[in-house]
């Protein structure tokens, strides 16, 4: 299993990116995917989680301006980000996550054994 990220740089508060990440295999143990970030100095913390159905969850501090979506045909994982702020500032991974009771989740306590290097995103 392999995933590989792109679409990081540096923006003004207020504009967009879009990251993606291209998996390549399948965790055979989940279809959860989705993606969590680290800033210097900081925990980790979940941002958004996709199940191949569909069914999405969102971090509350990226509610409404982060959209997660899933190419299957082309095992794409996208990560579109709107209205970026200075604190959204960090390195965005995307992962496997285990399935949780209630689907699929961002609960990085389902964090699973797969994930990309990374791609920064910074905003000033």
């Amino acid at each position: 299993v392999q995933l590989v990220e792109s679409g990081g740089g540096s923006v003004q508060a207020g504009a967009s990116l879009r990251l993606s990440c291209v998996a390549s295999g399948n965790a055979y143990y989940t279809n959860c995917i989705g993606w969590f970030r680290q800033a210097p100095g900081k925990e980790r913390e979940g941002v958004a989680g996709i199940d191949n159905d569909g069914s999405l969850t969102y971090a509350d501090s990226v509610k409404d301006r982060f959209t997660i979506s899933l190419d299957n045909d082309k095992n794409i994982l996208s990560l579109q980000m709107d209205s970026l702020k200075p604190e959204d500032t960090a390195m965005y991974y995307c992962a496997y996550f285990r399935r949780a009771i209630s689907g699929c989740t961002h609960d990085l306590r389902y964090l699973g054994n797969y994930r990309g290097q990374g791609t920064q995103v910074t905003v000033s």
